[in-house]
């Protein structure tokens, strides 16, 4: 089995569990704004809603064809919209309040606090590569505990890059001295993490809860995190 030395984790939706704590941060959100006084949707609705648009705009971001401000600013209005209301309707304060809200939440996914113990103790050097914000990032690496773990923590918005850009896991590689062929990238997203890392020379793991059915070469596939330990 090939001996790696260098680890590298996505953040969100691979060890920050963020369906989860945006689910409660939305929630929280609907009420003290009372958005069920438009009785035109549930609080059911407004987050499959939301989650929809801000998903088709993360992939619009990740592949440069709008930047953070215009995420931001249209996710909000475009799910009043969609909803059956105008973008006006959209409290002007909502994003600014998801942002500042969501960080602070703390569900990470099954293990991810004892699997990372038992790979630290192991010896292996642990990294994140993420595309998210950096601000956003670490305040939810210190709300969750996490911060402490890994050796150096690669965003997008301070490399210049998102994944998966294969300039991003270069600039990781040179940044924490690491080789490709030590290396092995963990995430949740087919493109951003298996393929980019595959272009980049490294390993992979698809991290896949869900199970969703694929047709791409990993190099290994694991559908909860203490998966790690038969093999790391």
């Amino acid at each position: 089995m090939k001996t790696y030395r260098h680890l590298f984790f996505d953040l969100d939706h691979t060890l920050w569990d963020f369906e989860t704590n945006a689910d409660e941060t939305l929630r929280h959100l609907f009420d003290q704004h009372d958005l069920s006084r438009y009785g035109a949707f549930s609080v059911e609705e407004f987050i499959r809603v939301y989650s929809d648009i801000n998903h088709g705009l993360w992939r619009l971001y990740q592949n440069g064809k709008i930047g953070q401000q215009q995420l931001r600013a249209t996710r909000f209005p475009r799910t009043f919209l969609k909803l059956g209301l105008t973008e006006a309707d959209s409290p002007p304060t909502l994003s600014d309040e998801f942002t500042d809200l969501l960080p602070h939440k703390t569900a990470v996914f099954p293990y991810t606090h004892e699997v990372l113990d038992y790979l630290r103790a192991k010896g292996y050097q642990l990294h994140l590569i993420t595309n998210g914000f950096r601000d956003i990032q670490h305040l939810k690496l210190r709300a969750s505990n996490l911060t402490d773990y890994f050796q150096e923590i690669v965003t997008s918005e301070c490399c210049g890059h998102l994944k998966p850009d294969t300039r991003i896991f270069r600039h990781a590689l040179e940044r924490t001295g690491a080789r490709a062929a030590e290396s092995l990238m963990v995430g949740d997203n087919l493109e951003c993490d298996v393929l980019g890392a595959y272009n980049a020379g490294l390993d992979q793991v698809y991290f896949n809860p869900e199970k969703r059915r694929h047709f791409n070469e990993v190099t290994y596939e694991i559908s909860c995190l203490s998966e790690l330990k038969a093999f790391l």
